[in-house]
């Protein structure tokens, strides 16, 4: 009776070792998911003119400043004009113009030390009129530009990112203004 007390107390002490050894090898499978998990959002970010959120990279080609009345400016304020390359890698309907709003705004300081969200201004490229609200293709790059008004003509642009309209920051970055 002794042995089979015994046996008996070795085959659940076995058992509850086996468990915990489960339970352990679970616990670091989810942690290795986790861990690649949080990897693949290191590829969300905006740095050096390019900005990466789930699906979507936009690359600034080139900006500059169009003072009122010059070609590309139809309107009052002078316009801070802004070319890029925006990749659409989902299967999304996704458009130049969508894509650029769903990531940025752009800010200015005022004199009176507030920084105000600026207002979009006009196309400052006319060819890319018909092609600004297109869908873009599964891994495919299409060339758009935007402009927005400038408060003032001293203090830098700041274009802040966000993964996705109400989305987390991930940067920013100060454009001077400078005429060309």
């Amino acid at each position: 009776m002794k042995k089979l007390f015994v046996l008996l107390f070795l085959a659940i002490l076995l058992s509850a070792c086996s468990a915990q050894q489960r339970a352990a090898d679970d616990f670091e499978r989810k942690l290795e998911k986790r861990i690649l998990e949080q990897g693949e959002n290191d590829d969300i970010y905006f740095k050096e003119n390019v900005a990466k959120i789930e699906g979507i990279k936009i690359e600034i080609t080139n900006t500059k400043v169009i003072p009122v009345g010059n070609k590309g400016n139809k309107g009052d304020k002078p316009l801070f004009a802004i070319w890029y390359k925006v990749t659409n890698y989902t299967d999304k309907n996704i458009d130049p113009i969508a894509a650029w709003n769903s990531i940025y705004n752009a800010v200015q300081e005022n004199g009176s030390n507030k920084i105000d969200k600026l207002k979009m201004g006009t196309l400052p490229d006319q060819k890319y009129l018909d092609s600004q609200v297109e869908s873009i293709k599964k891994n495919g790059t299409v060339e758009n530009a935007v402009s927005y008004e400038l408060d003032n003509q001293i203090t830098p642009l700041t274009l802040i990112a966000r993964q996705g309209v109400n989305g987390e920051e991930i940067g920013s970055q100060e454009f001077k203004i400078k005429y060309w």
